[in-house]
Parts: C-alpha cells; structure tokens; sequence
C-alpha cells in the first residue's frame, strides 16, 4: 500500500480482525490500487456510490478520505449538488450535512 492507505489496523480489528485484514490488503491495497481508475476517480465514485445509497456510515470517511486523495471541497459539493437530481433530494440534503462536518474536520 501506499503512504496515502487508510492505516493497516482499522474500524474492525478489535471485533474482526478477518474482515479488517481483508478490508486493508484487498480493498484498499489491491482494489484501490489497480492502475484502471486513479485514486481521486475511485473517491469520486465510491462518494456518488455512498451519496445514492444513503449509506451514511461510510460516507464521512470516504469525503475526507477523497479531500487526501486530490478531490477539493467544491468538487464534493457539485457531486452532491448533481446527485440530488439522479439520487433524490434527501439524499443529497444529508450528505450536504455528513460533508459539512467532514470539512470542518478537515480544513
């Protein structure tokens, strides 16, 4: 993995040491390293993926794990603000508050 990895014991080490193994070596070490996508286009894509499936747990990971990986604040923003029309307005309304604290986690 690269220096940009989430770090190699994660949210599920202490309860599932198997599922966070796997999460580090195979999702974020091949998965997200495969030479097809840039990282900053897989943020992008697992963000509208998140944003769509209201999956709110994820999402406030994934925002500041982008914002490492190049994507910019406003970009986040007009992801959300596009998504409200292909995802529906309330899920791009509680991801415009997910993300308002994210950045303010990460100025």
């Amino acid at each position: 993995m690269t220096d940009k990895s989430p770090t190699r014991q994660g949210p599920y080490a202490d309860i599932a040491p198997a599922l966070d193994q796997i999460t580090q070596q195979v999702l974020f070490g091949e998965v997200w390293e495969r030479p097809g996508l840039s990282r900053r286009d897989r943020s992008l894509a697992t963000v509208a993926a998140l944003i769509a499936q209201y999956r709110v747990n994820e999402l406030p990971f994934h925002l500041k794990y982008a914002l490492q990986n190049g994507v910019t604040k406003e970009e986040l923003v007009e992801e959300i603000t596009h998504l409200a029309f292909y995802a529906g307005w309330p899920a791009a309304s509680t991801a415009v508050g997910i993300a308002r604290k994210a950045f303010a986690e990460n100025p």
